[in-house]
């Protein structure tokens, strides 16, 4: 357990702004500092609706980002931003959105490739501001230092972390989450929770940060069953917008453990999104885990309305039919995972050291082969 004496860095954008109609600040915001030229980068239902962003000057957007964004992606965005020559790169979209837009805006300016910046601070620097707009509860990517790209050659996450990606000013508005589906509200909602109770619980976890994950637990407990029932409901919005923030305040100094190992192959290998690999998941892994972090596990089901306790039976019930009761599927079978694929997953989840060891039971390839089996 880490000491509170235990030093820790907390980087945060500038600028935050939260709440309804604060996207209106963006305009403002690029007018004050003089920027003419601005590259949107975004991707699906988004694309349709970049002129809510209000934005001045000239304007290009890149709309071709999808679920799991790939190195092809990546450089078609990169080569739209060199042609366009912009000043500032807006994201607009969900984390996979977010996370481009970061990339694009250390990679525009020629100076290095995406090999280079693989890993923990390798960026050598930014020459284009870069604002980030949430549309999603989820990852609380518009606050964080990180970006995940697939390989399609391998199948893995090449993960990039560096200061230089940290935006300027990040916006999240919860009107422009309304029309998010029930089933996306659902899986989105479930992913900003493992953010929180994976930095909650992980080996690194830190004093400073638990409020944060521990409070953003509670958000999702009081407000994601309302916004799958009611999508217009602002506040049930707003309360999931915020947890997302802070499970993405929880990742800088502290990041995800084991249970987004497990779930990035899902994502990868077979195009399952994001919020969707990590819901089906998620309770397996806490009951993984309850054996060494009892307390902490009793705190989460708590927090969520579920009745507190740290025997791993107890809680993959409880935890699987609080997801399920979300209306998520929480088998893998059923979204077409074949069975013969699982050796393999669990081999390349095994290899995301940078996660794995981040895990307060350790995990071994057997280990998570034996999650997957009980996910299937």
């Amino acid at each position: 357990m880490i000491s509170i004496a235990t030093g820790i860095e907390l980087l945060r954008p500038p600028v935050i702004e939260f709440g309804v109609g604060k996207i209106e600040a963006l305009a403002t915001w690029i007018s004050a500092r003089g920027l003419k030229r601005t590259l949107v980068v975004t991707g699906g239902f988004n694309t349709s609706r970049t002129d809510v962003l209000k934005v001045p000057g000239a304007v290009q957007v890149f709309g071709r980002v999808d679920a799991e964004p790939d190195i092809a992606c990546l450089q078609a965005a990169v080569d739209m931003a060199r042609s366009f020559d912009p000043d500032l790169i807006v994201g607009f979209g969900g984390g996979s959105v977010l996370d481009v837009a970061k990339l694009v805006a250390v990679l525009a300016d020629g100076r290095q490739k995406l090999g280079d910046v693989v890993g923990p601070e390798k960026v050598h620097g930014r020459k284009i501001a870069l604002a980030q707009v949430a549309t999603t509860a989820g990852t609380g990517s518009e606050v964080g230092t990180r970006s995940l790209i697939t390989d399609p050659s391998t199948h893995n996450k090449l993960a990039v972390q560096s200061r230089h990606m940290l935006a300027d000013i990040a916006i999240v508005d919860p009107e422009l989450m309304r029309s998010i589906p029930p089933s996306v509200t659902a899986e989105t909602g479930v992913d900003a929770m493992a953010h929180c109770v994976e930095a909650f619980t992980s080996v690194k976890a830190h004093p400073a940060i638990d409020l944060y994950a521990l409070e953003g637990a509670k958000l999702v407990g009081r407000y994601l069953k309302r916004a799958v029932d009611n999508g217009n409901d602002i506040e049930a919005r707003a309360g999931l917008a915020l947890a997302s923030l802070y499970g993405g305040i929880c990742l800088g100094p502290v990041n995800t453990a084991g249970g987004h190992a497990i779930a990035y192959p899902l994502g990868t290998r077979h195009a399952i999104a994001h919020g969707a690999a990590n819901a089906v998941i998620f309770p397996h892994v806490l009951a993984y885990n309850a054996p060494v972090a009892t307390e902490k596990t009793a705190a989460v089901l708590s927090a969520l309305g579920l009745a507190a306790s740290s025997d791993p039976d107890k809680v993959l019930k409880s935890a699987r039919g609080y997801c399920a009761s979300l209306g998520v599927e929480m088998r893998m079978s059923r979204r077409n995972v074949p069975d013969t694929d699982l050796a393999t997953m669990a081999d390349e989840a095994f290899a995301i050291k940078r996660l794995i060891d981040n895990n307060p039971r350790p995990l071994t390839r057997d280990a998570i082969l034996e999650i997957y089996r009980c996910a299937f």
